[in-house]
């Protein structure tokens, strides 16, 4: 007798908004968000999903959507979802959660995604002191390929994931979060430069009732205002997993999470279609609605026996991931290696977010070489399936990293190469279509940051 088809625990109309799903959706972390549903240890399972902006962004010819942008709406997430065991009996805190992942995809009829460029003034990304002003590009679905009209000669498979996967925290680990997040943004944020510019974006997103939406908890009352002051904001992933953006997370991985309430209150979201290591634009995947089918399994005390704190507390761990065996395969990559040296030729000391920032670089500048802007260049390096390595982080004084490109995603030869002696002819340019922009066209005052480095 064949299997039953998953049973569908969370369904979603993308034609309406968050807040008017079936299902309730939520937006935050608190242990007090209700789970919308109880799920069993060894059941197979369908969770669907609204893209992380839950259809505020468009498939139109603007990327006014981006730049107007209220971040304090991400991300929206199905669940929470109790797991419980054959004997009715829910996880219980000190257990771990093995999540399978065993498929996944986009929604039917919803077969698109896009992948933009945040407005400086609206938190930007890892290069906003280069690229301050929105841009977004449309992708379209053809199986397990995804091409874009604004990135033109370029089509590569997905290794579809969800950004997010993470279970509630308890009261005391919502606490620790809020204290030390409290901290951070309270601290003199001279003191605090990534890679000597990157001090403009946000540090911290703290808790705000601004556009909370806490599933079944209704809007307005005084559970509501309670739960909407203190619950974490799910942009930063944590020890509960969250927002990992963890692009290997696909058909056959398991997450194994820890639980830290009754029932773990298990929550998905954010689906890519594809992304690059670090997803550097922060909008940087191709973002779309999507379904995951799952089967979860308790280890009764599993905390304790494999997730060993690093903190002050037996609340200080992380999950741990297993990837797996679907991916594209690549034979040829072009690789771009970044010091800790920058823009300015500053020296700084083993970091690797100055070396990862100095590679990425030096591949949008080697692309620009084939037709590409460099806007372009930055958004694929941010969502096709480019590798990010730490390469060396002890060789005093500089960290190095690599980012690597497979090269076959390209229509064009992108390697170099010499023929007779001679240059090859120039390569095909590809500058038209470029990216849909925002209203102000890129207008902005220049950006000045200490390294030195001026936005165009």
């Amino acid at each position: 007798m064949a299997p039953l088809a998953p049973r569908l625990v969370v369904p979603i109309d993308v034609k309406k908004h968050p807040w008017q799903q079936k299902v309730p959706l939520h937006n935050r972390w608190h242990p007090d968000i209700p789970p919308v549903a109880d799920v069993t240890e060894g059941e197979f399972f369908r969770i669907e999903m609204v893209d992380w902006s839950g259809g505020r962004v468009k498939d139109d010819n603007s990327a006014d959507d981006m730049k107007s942008m209220n971040f304090t709406i991400a991300h929206y997430l199905s669940g929470p979802l109790r797991i419980v065991d054959s004997e009715g009996i829910p996880a219980s805190p000190g257990d771990l959660l093995a999540v399978e992942i065993c498929n996944l995809g986009p929604l039917p009829g919803d077969e698109w995604g896009y992948t933009a460029i945040l407005e400086r003034e609206n938190g930007g990304g890892f290069l906003t002191d280069h690229f301050p002003s929105a841009r977004k590009a449309i992708w379209y679905f053809e199986g397990i390929y995804a091409y874009s009209p604004q990135i033109p000669g370029v089509r590569f498979p997905g290794l579809t994931h969800p950004g997010v996967v993470g279970t509630a925290p308890s009261v005391e680990l919502l606490n620790i979060w809020n204290e030390r997040e409290k901290r951070l943004a309270e601290t003199n944020q001279e003191t605090l430069k990534l890679c000597e510019v990157l001090h403009q974006r946000p540090v911290v997103h703290l808790p705000t009732p601004e556009n909370s939406l806490l599933g079944k908890i209704q809007e307005g009352t005084a559970e509501w205002h309670k739960i909407a002051n203190e619950a974490a904001r799910t942009i930063p992933g944590r020890e509960n997993g969250g927002n990992c953006d963890i692009k290997n997370l696909s058909r056959g991985s398991k997450v194994y999470l820890p639980v830290f309430v009754e029932g773990a209150n298990l929550s998905t979201g954010d689906m890519h279609f594809s992304q690059g290591d670090g997803e550097i634009s922060l909008c940087g995947a191709i973002e779309m609605s999507g379904f995951l089918e799952l089967k979860c399994e308790i280890i009764r005390g599993g905390m304790k026996e494999y997730l060993t704190p690093v903190g002050p507390t037996p609340l200080h761990v992380n999950p741990i991931f297993k990837i797996g065996p679907v991916e594209p395969r690549f034979s040829e990559w072009l690789v771009f290696e970044g010091i800790s040296v920058d823009e300015s030729g500053k020296q700084h000391f083993l970091d690797a977010s100055v070396a990862y920032k100095r590679a990425v670089l030096n591949a949008i500048e080697y692309l620009s070489r084939f037709g590409y802007s460099k806007e372009q260049a930055y958004l694929l390096l941010s969502c096709c399936p480019c590798e990010g390595r730490i390469s060396g982080i002890v060789d005093s004084p500089n960290a190095v990293t690599t980012l690597a490109i497979p090269t076959a995603i390209f229509d064009q030869d992108i390697k170099p190469k010499r023929l007779s002696g001679r240059p090859l002819p120039g390569p095909k340019l590809r500058r038209l279509p470029d990216l849909l922009s925002c209203s102000n066209n890129g207008h902005l005052p220049a950006t000045q940051g200490q390294s030195g480095t001026r936005a165009p």
